[in-house]
C-alpha cells in the first residue's frame, strides 16, 4: 500500500510518500510545497495545484493529515486551518481516505514519546526509511505522519481479522 503524510503549513506544506509491504516500510518521495507572499487566496490555490501534482505523480493508496494545535494566535491558527482544508481537500477529491492524527500521536508512534522535538521526529524517520534524502523537517513530519498511519492501518487490519476469525 502507498501511503500518502501531510504536514499542513500556509508558507510550507510537507509531503511524504511511503510503500507498506507487511510491516516493512520503504521510502518513495518526499518534498515541500512552498508559497510565496500573494493574498491567502493565492497561497491556497498554489498549495492546492502543488499538492494535486504530488497525488498525480505518485499515486498514493490513502492519505493521512496532521491535526491542528490551537495557539495563542486565533489568525495564525484559522490560516493554518485553511491550508489543512486543502491538504484534506485534495486527497478526498482524489478519491482517498484520509486520516487525521493528533501529533503527539505522531511522535508517539514514531519516537515512542508524545513530545519529541523535530530533530528526534527526524533522526527516527531516517532510521526507519534508510537512504531517505529527507528535503527538510517539514517533508520529515510528513513521513512521520505517512509512518503513524502506515501502523495505525496494519494494526485496524490484524483486530479485524482477529474479530472475524473470533466469530
Amino acid at each position: 500500500m502507498r501511503v500518502l503524510g501531510i504536514d499542513p503549513g500556509l508558507r510550507n506544506l510537507g509531503w511524504g510518500v511511503i510503500d507498506t509491504n507487511g510491516s516493512r516500510l520503504s521510502h518513495v518521495a518526499n518534498g515541500i510545497c512552498r508559497t510565496d507572499g500573494g493574498d491567502l487566496a493565492e497561497r491556497l490555490l498554489s498549495l492546492h495545484r502543488a499538492l494535486t501534482d504530488v497525488i498525480a505523480a505518485h499515486r498514493p493508496d490513502t492519505a493521512a493529515v496532521e491535526q491542528t494545535f490551537v495557539n495563542r494566535d486565533g489568525a495564525a491558527t484559522l490560516k493554518l486551518g485553511q491550508a489543512r482544508g486543502i491538504a484534506l481537500l485534495v486527497p478526498a477529491q482524489a478519491g482517498l481516505a484520509v486520516g487525521e492524527y493528533a501529533p503527539n500521536a505522531v511522535k508517539k508512534t514514531v519516537v515512542g514519546v508524545g513530545h519529541a522535538d523535530k530533530g528526534q521526529i527526524a533522526h527516527m524517520v531516517k532510521m526507519q526509511l534508510p537512504g531517505a534524502d529527507i528535503a527538510g523537517a517539514d517533508a520529515a513530519d510528513a513521513l512521520a505522519i505517512a509512518i503513524c498511519h502506515a501502523f495505525h492501518l496494519q494494526t485496524a487490519g490484524r483486530v479485524a481479522k482477529a474479530m472475524e476469525q473470533a466469530r
